[in-house]
């Protein structure tokens, strides 16, 4: 097929969360403030200095069929489970080629995560020095693979016009997204789905971020910790779970009477080029993905109301953040409602991209922008450059054509920005 520029549409959603099971239940807990922050309760907890984090609310093993979960990891798990329920929510009743309204050659599946299967991989380890060579499980390697969640998903929707997986640390999910839209706007695939997941609750992440002061260590208010934009924000917290969308041409949503969430208007990519942990201070790298954005999409930056902001709860990161959307946006910046939905989830790493943009397609649809939780005092710059919807859920503008952000940055300088659009 020749190289086309189609419209890509938003057909199915799904997620697993620290707020929900599904992606009706996360979506409620955003627009009520609610928290998905615990103390951890494993007796490994015990010595590290960082006791808290954001497990997801509903276990996979109550979904996935415990002989299937046993052969997969949790990140595997979960994506599983998101991309189920995206798959069905999109309409389709069975897999690629037993569902007449998808060609399985025409279907792909483009899952990330930013570390893949660290838990097998950890735990298998200490199998292997505590019970000897004979105990590692056969399964070890396409548990622990990166690729492993994509993988899974393209076998269970019977996906082959290409299984990807893109690896750029807390862009990943974001990243994952885009890859899929361009698939489907260059004619590769009709349908594809896409998404991010993550399970990094493990005693070595944890003393691993702990350690390079990367996480709050506010272990006596666990539903208070993650505070981005407050002047207290000492850091992230870290959640787990997976966010999947189903991404569809236009022209192939129509043909089916696909209900339609919202456009996927495309996606802005950069690099920072300034240090493998610490954002550019300025936020130049994200500025030039903005602008990414806007050069190559239809994108008119007076239709955004709202963004979805990476804002993880870290000093540095957070405001370069703000001043990138101050310096390409200029005035039009003071309409932006500005969320930052990790307050409540926590930080998903590879699986925030996924998530945020359910959060950020919901928005569009209902017209409302969750609230950011436990910001007490602002911090000065955060209210100079950005509108930041703070402790209760806004409304946004009811009528017209509106467009929203998600934005997503990584480890190692990865810039990702995805924009959606009502229809």
């Amino acid at each position: 097929m020749n190289s086309t520029n189609r419209t890509v549409v938003v057909t199915g959603i799904g997620a697993t969360t620290p707020l929900g099971g599904d992606a009706a239940s996360t979506w409620e807990g955003l627009i009520a403030g609610k928290s998905g922050v615990k103390p951890l309760e494993q007796e490994w907890a015990a010595d590290q200095a960082v006791r808290i984090a954001a497990p997801v609310a509903v276990e996979p093993t109550e979904v996935i069929p415990r002989p299937q979960a046993r052969r997969l990891d949790r990140s595997a798990q979960f994506a599983l489970v998101a991309a189920k329920e995206a798959w069905a929510d999109a309409g389709f009743e069975a897999k690629a080629g037993e569902d007449p309204n998808i060609d399985p050659d025409r279907l792909g599946a483009v899952i990330a995560s930013g570390i893949g299967g660290v838990t097998t991989l950890l735990d298998q380890y200490d199998v292997l020095k505590e019970r000897g060579v004979r105990r590692v499980s056969p399964h070890t390697v396409p548990m622990l693979m990166p690729n492993s969640p994509s993988a899974n998903v393209g076998l269970a929707v019977g996906a082959r016009a290409g299984v990807h997986t893109p690896v750029s640390a807390c862009a990943s999910g974001a990243e994952a997204i885009g890859y899929a839209i361009e698939m489907i706007r260059t004619g590769r695939a009709d349908v594809v789905v896409a998404g991010g997941t993550e399970a990094a609750i493990h005693p070595l992440p944890i003393a691993a971020f702990g350690n390079m002061m990367a996480m709050s260590k506010n272990n006596d208010d666990p539903q208070g910790a993650s505070r981005p934009y407050d002047t207290a924000r000492d850091g992230f917290v870290l959640g787990e779970g997976a966010g999947v969308v189903v991404l569809e041409s236009a022209e192939h949503a129509a043909k089916r009477g696909a209900r339609v969430y919202a456009e996927a208007v495309g996606q802005g990519i950069s690099a920072d080029a300034h240090d493998i942990v610490q954002p550019e201070p300025e936020g130049r790298g994200i500025s030039h993905a903005l602008q990414n954005l806007l050069d190559r999409n239809d994108l008119d930056p007076a239709e955004i109301v709202h963004v979805n902001a990476h804002a993880t709860s870290t000093p540095a990161g957070d405001i370069a953040e703000l001043k990138a959307l101050r310096k390409v946006f200029g005035d039009d910046a003071d309409h932006f409602a500005v969320s930052a939905t990790k307050s409540m989830t926590g930080h998903l790493l590879g699986g925030a991209g996924g998530v945020e943009t359910v959060a950020t397609v919901l928005a569009l649809y209902h017209r409302v922008a969750p609230p950011t939780i436990n910001v007490e005092n602002l911090d000065p710059e955060a209210e100079a450059n950005a509108d930041v919807v703070r402790g209760e859920a806004r409304k946004l503008p009811v009528e017209g054509r509106i467009a929203a952000l998600n934005d997503s940055f990584g480890f190692g300088g990865h810039n990702v920005v995805l924009a959606f659009r009502t229809v």
